[in-house]
């Protein structure tokens, strides 16, 4: 019986295509408990093409992790036999994902009407002309500047924020994996509330007096765009940069840290396609390149994620410590906890490599190895129930608590760091 199963599954895996509706789709959470049902996933994400939402891919499960992990609608009912078959427990976070792809939306995503705010998800479309004009808005405050485009051309614009010339620097990116919809929607956020604070809240005056912050709003433009108009899915950039017809390079192993060594793959199909190459892509090369060139003045680097609700610091491919670790734990046991003040939101936070899983060719290692000591990774909300799909009643307060941390970290740098 069980082998019946498994070769319907490697049948229905050859010949169903990808799809820009998920009906039917389901979202399952498993738990392993011994290392012999973490290789019973891994089996089954060999045979079947299973979309890991935590952790990113089959490499990275090991016993007693939260893994989901989204199924066809043609493979639920065989995957959820041969769970059941070995003794697995799961747990269906979703029983339609179309149906949640469309309920993350309070009313109807392309309605012509529908204006750029800060507690929607905004087309690129939309983004791209509110950092004009943003920028415009508040010349005194916000400028524009064009750091090079992406894989299909498209302009990649930073915005720089901070009252006069450039003083100490906080590199801020969002976006870097296209899903990730509430990192580009924290990125738009903080623009606004600091701009539009600024003289009256008193911290945030200090920071922009004294600080410069550049913020990339959408690292992976193409990806994001694509997510949009074919597959909400989506996670890389939409680079073709190997002979296959698989797209996309992660982006976010794509940097020149111990480049494509752990938690990476050189297989152009996977969702952690590291590249032909360390800075391979145009949007890794274009942040790199802004970054190196600035690297005097930027003292800090902080890039938003999503989902699992932690704070993460290098370093992602090695175990060992970082050299600053005990100063980097305080800064994020600091930041944690202004952020769980709000709302009383659990985030977990220490290195990458143990508290979430190890990988290479990371964006915050990188910077961290080129001197910016002041390096990390936000996971945003939720832990699960919604995954990559967050509802938009929960962008305001995940964005509001996000700016605690970020005021923390950035407050830190102003008092401490010369």
């Amino acid at each position: 019986m069980k082998r019946m199963l498994l070769w319907g599954l490697v049948a229905v895996s050859l010949s169903v295509g990808f799809t820009r509706r998920f009906d039917r789709d389901k979202v399952l959470h498993v738990k392993p408990q011994d290392e012999s049902q973490v290789n019973f996933v891994k089996y089954l994400s060999s045979i079947v093409q299973l979309d890991f939402w935590r952790p990113d891919s089959a490499h990275a499960i090991v016993p007693q992790m939260d893994v989901d992990f989204r199924v066809g609608a043609y493979q639920t009912e065989n995957i959820q036999t041969l769970l059941e078959q070995n003794g697995m427990q799961y747990e269906i976070l979703f029983q339609n994902v179309q149906e949640g792809i469309e309920k993350q939306f309070d009313g109807k995503p392309n309605s012509s009407n529908r204006r750029h705010s800060y507690s929607k998800y905004n087309k690129w479309e939309k983004i791209v002309a509110w950092t004009a004009n943003i920028a415009a808005k508040y010349p005194d405050l916000v400028s524009r500047t064009q750091i090079g485009t992406t894989t299909e051309e498209r302009p990649m614009y930073l915005l720089k924020v901070g009252k006069g010339s450039v003083k100490k620097a906080i590199f801020i990116d969002c976006g870097i994996h296209a899903r990730e919809w509430i990192s580009p929607a924290f990125c738009q956020w903080f623009v606004n509330e600091a701009t539009k604070t600024y003289g009256k809240n008193k911290l945030m005056t200090k920071l922009l007096n004294r600080l410069t912050f550049y913020v990339l709003p959408v690292l992976n433009i193409d990806g994001y765009v694509w997510t949009w108009t074919a597959d909400r899915m989506w996670r890389k950039n939409r680079s073709n940069s190997s002979n296959t017809n698989c797209i996309g390079t992660d982006l976010n192993r794509n940097f020149d840290s111990a480049w494509c060594t752990i938690g990476s793959s050189d297989d152009s199909c996977s969702e952690i396609y590291c590249g032909p190459a360390a800075e391979s892509e145009k949007e890794t090369k274009a942040v790199a390149n802004f970054i190196r060139h600035n690297i005097q003045s930027i003292k800090a680097y902080l890039s938003f994620h999503s989902y699992s609700q932690m704070l993460l610091y290098p370093y992602s491919y090695t175990y060992e410590l970082a050299p600053t670790h005990d100063e980097l734990n305080n800064v994020a046991k600091a930041a944690v906890d202004a952020l769980s003040s709000l709302y009383s939101t659990k985030y977990k936070y220490g290195p990458s490599a143990s508290t979430i899983y190890p990988t290479s060719g990371s964006s915050d290692d990188w910077a961290y190895d080129e001197g910016i000591k002041y390096s990390f990774t936000f996971e945003l909300r939720d832990r699960g129930k919604y995954g990559f799909l967050l509802p938009e009643n929960l962008i305001k307060p995940t964005c509001e608590e996000t700016m605690l941390a970020v005021k923390n970290i950035s407050s830190y740098i102003l008092r401490y760091v010369s």
